[in-house]
């Protein structure tokens, strides 16, 4: 026997290290694994699903090795060893939807109607009779309100009415219309952000037929012989009501 008889003869023990793939591999070496995306072949997995998982499984496994072997190397104590890559991101698929854009507010529409740009309000302002800078809200705001010892009556006002209470007052209303009007601006984005319409009164028609179909099952025929009011009788009794005036 020749020495080319005995190589391959003992190729013939071994199988290649190379390894063709449709869709190529993908390795995460830092962790030593690697992700085959190829589709299974049907035929051969059901003919031999133990044998086809095994070259399958080896395949990959050449794969990942070579892709070691590539890797730059060190030696340490007469051993080789390879530098794997430092620990990056693994993208994973998003779990939860994303979020919706939050309701423009009534004031945000008809800024964005108007070309209305919003610009941040400097804190400090300058005070000509004091010749320094005083804030305009917030810590220390209060204190130019010490600054009116005197207020003058108005000539139509009551002249025994506290002006200080009068001013705190409407400060007091000021404040909670803003809030009101804040809440209720808020109310109606997320009203119709929930329905999926543009107009708030929509929302709330639904909201009132939904209230309706609830009272009728409270009865102890769910409604069946509740007596429906008819649109025509609701317009000949607004008719009636507008003649009694």
């Amino acid at each position: 026997m020749d020495v080319t008889e005995i190589l391959e003869n003992s190729k013939s023990q071994y199988k290649p290290i190379t390894v063709e793939k449709l869709i190529p591999v993908e390795y995460d070496l830092k962790r030593l694994a690697a992700f085959d995306t190829n589709p299974f072949d049907e035929k051969q997995l059901n003919d031999d699903r133990e044998t086809y998982l095994h070259n399958l499984t080896r395949d990959n496994t050449q794969l990942l090795v070579n892709a070691i072997f590539e890797l730059p190397f060190e030696t340490a104590e007469d051993v080789v060893l390879a530098k794997l890559p430092a620990l990056g991101e693994t993208r994973l698929p998003r779990e939860k939807p994303l979020p919706k854009e939050k309701p423009l507010t009534r004031w945000e529409k008809f800024a964005k109607v108007k070309g209305i740009q919003n610009r941040k309000r400097e804190r400090f302002v300058w005070d000509e009779d004091k010749k320094k800078y005083v804030v305009r809200w917030g810590y220390a705001g209060g204190e130019k309100d010490k600054d009116d010892w005197l207020l003058e009556v108005p000539q139509n006002a009551n002249p025994m009415e506290d002006q200080y209470a009068k001013v705190r007052d409407e400060k007091k209303e000021r404040i909670d219309k803003n809030k009101r009007r804040r809440q209720r601006n808020e109310e109606e984005a997320l009203a119709a952000s929930m329905s999926g319409k543009k107009d708030v009164r929509d929302f709330k028609k639904t909201e009132l037929q939904a209230a309706i179909a609830a009272s009728k099952q409270a009865t102890a025929s769910f409604g069946k012989f509740d007596k429906e009011l008819k649109p025509a009788d609701v317009t000949k009794k607004n008719k009636n009501k507008k003649q009694k005036k």
